[in-house]
């Protein structure tokens, strides 16, 4: 399975070059990524190839960060269906909190069943990345 990190950072200039620097420096690649700001702090979500490097990165550099489980599906490129996923799991009582794409194009779920999820994608044909 994916696995997501939300890292805090302050909204000046550099903040987000220094994490992308600590990260590609220990040969971490970053394979889906969001990020928005507000009240002078910048949100970082991304996805690493490789979350145990990406954790001791992280740690060894005094960043703080959270970090869960998300499910990447590809989806048909195809207009609606991001909203036929959405639909569907909202059917089946499944929160999405977060929703961005990969850097080949797959989305990146943030979801508040994981489990149901899964299946919610497997019965859609929709294929899943762990």
């Amino acid at each position: 399975m994916a696995v997501e990190f939300k890292v805090t950072l302050q909204d000046t200039p550099g903040t987000l070059a220094r994490l992308g620097r600590i990260l590609g420096d220990a040969r971490v690649n970053i394979e889906a990524i969001q990020g928005a700001s507000r009240e002078g702090e910048g949100f970082i979500q991304f996805v690493p190839n490789d979350p145990d490097k990406a954790a001791r990165t992280l740690d060894a550099a005094g960043i703080a960060y959270s970090k869960r489980e998300v499910l990447v599906v590809r989806v048909l490129d195809e207009p609606g269906m991001l909203g036929d996923v959405a639909l569907v799991m909202s059917k089946a009582g499944i929160n999405i909190d977060s929703v961005y794409v990969t850097t080949q194009g797959y989305i990146v779920l943030g979801v508040d069943d994981m489990a149901g999820a899964i299946q919610i994608a497997a019965g859609m044909a929709v294929m899943a990345f762990e």
